[in-house]
């Protein structure tokens, strides 16, 4: 780690750094990583002085939209190393279970990991630490904001010396859903209500077949199983809210009935649980614009989706790209930092808002809507349906694509041909 009072940096006039972040999570060191490597100097800003602090309320899944932002990151080797387990999915529906399987001799499924955040998160931040422009700065907590001619130009910061002044050219908030740089900066936030709670616990000990992680949808409640690192699986259910007053009365044995009614359920009860069951019974989902004059957000602090769908980590991890790709060069003055905002802005905007807007619609704890049992349905009878709904359900495509009127054709298709190969059948029987 660097000295937490570095000088300031020459060759930047009026500026301690070009940049400085807010949060040494994943976002942020995966940030400081990119841009420190597009020549920016960058203040890498982290709360907790432990080096070890992680985030503990998480899936612990990177969806495989983020596998290029970690192959750029050169982190693959370590994840592999550090016991990730490469993710697939599964997902149990009332028509029965959506199977995704790759195209026999094409390539394989599209994959990132599942790893837990105890690990991931020291191992990402260790990486920043160690990238040469990046100084990291354990037990700085921003507390306000420089701003001058109406834009900010820096941060205060609590550290273990005393207040401290560091000016840049940018701010990057990926300080959480609950953004303290967002908040100073008086960005606009909304809130959309989730309709759910949810609790999750690790376990040793819990197989699941063929080892890949499952979820349950069962029109409202939720569960879903991911492996993980270490033998551990990750446990987690997403009730309707109606559900919360009798859960709180007994939190653990409520925990495990809903886990043991889960169609084809896990063996919770031969299994050893290695953590508390922790949760939330308010998780919001958060909207905010990635960008104000000399502010940029990424990951949770921009967009907080809702948990059951895992994105977080993998929409983290991109925004941070994007982000990088789109200031670099303003970031060192050599550029109009606004138009480079300006097309961060648009970039998260074109590739979030839409998921994020179904998102919305299904946080609020209903059963499937027409077109959703139509895909739905048509995925658990249809490989190639399968393949496309993880396509999308693993962020690698929008959508707009994931609802183009071919899909929506083929799964009518597809449906039809399976009530007609059933109507004798059922005459049969009758």
């Amino acid at each position: 780690m660097t000295n937490p009072e570095s000088l300031p940096n020459p060759e930047s006039a009026g500026h301690d750094y070009d940049v400085v972040i807010s949060g040494a999570g994943l976002g942020g060191s995966a940030a400081a990583i990119l841009l420190a490597r597009r020549g920016v100097r960058v203040a890498l800003l982290e709360r907790r002085s432990d080096p070890g602090a992680y985030k503990v309320l998480c899936t612990h899944s990177l969806t495989a939209n983020a596998y290029p932002v970690l192959d750029e990151l050169g982190l693959v080797p370590a994840l592999e190393e550090a016991g990730a387990v490469r993710n697939e999915a599964r997902w149990y529906t009332r028509w029965g279970w959506i199977e995704p399987r790759a195209v026999p001799g094409g390539p394989g499924l599209p994959y990132a990991y599942n790893i837990r955040r105890s690990v991931l998160d020291p191992l990402i931040r260790a990486r920043a630490a160690g990238t040469p422009g990046v100084d990291l700065l354990a037990g700085h907590r921003v507390t306000g904001l420089v701003r001058e001619a109406g834009r900010t130009v820096g941060v205060r910061a609590s550290t273990p010396k005393g207040e401290r002044e560091i000016r840049a050219r940018l701010v990057v908030g990926a300080d959480g859903k609950d953004s303290a740089v967002a908040a100073l900066a008086g960005v606009p936030t909304r809130l959309h209500e989730n309709g759910r709670f949810g609790y999750l616990a690790h376990f040793r000990g819990l197989p699941l077949p063929g080892g890949i992680g499952r979820t349950w949808f069962l029109e409202p409640d939720m569960a879903y199983a991911f492996p993980n690192d270490d033998g551990v699986t990750v446990l987690a259910v997403l009730p309707d809210k109606k559900r919360l007053p009798a859960f709180r009365e007994d939190l653990e044995g409520s925990f495990l009935s809903f886990v043991r009614a889960l169609p084809e359920a896990p063996p919770v009860d031969s299994a050893e649980r290695v953590s508390k069951i922790i949760g939330t019974v308010d998780y919001p989902l958060v909207t905010r614009d990635p960008t104000a004059p000399g502010i940029a957000l990424i990951g949770d602090a921009a967009l907080t989706g809702d948990p059951l769908w895992g994105v977080g980590c993998g929409w983290a991890l991109q925004s941070a790209q994007w982000l990088a790709e789109a200031v670099a060069p303003a970031a060192t003055g050599r550029g109009d930092l606004d138009r480079s905002l300006a097309a961060y802005a648009r970039t998260h905007r074109r590739r979030l808002r839409g998921h994020q807007n179904l998102a919305v619609d299904f946080a609020r704890a209903r059963p499937f809507n027409p077109g959703e049992r139509l895909v739905f349905s048509a995925a658990a009878r249809d490989a190639a349906m399968a393949r496309h709904m993880y396509l999308f359900a693993s962020r690698l495509i929008g959508p707009l694509r994931f609802l183009n009127p071919a899909a929506l054709a083929r799964a009518a298709a597809v449906n039809i041909g399976y009530r007609r190969a059933s109507a004798p059948a059922t005459r049969a029987g009758t």
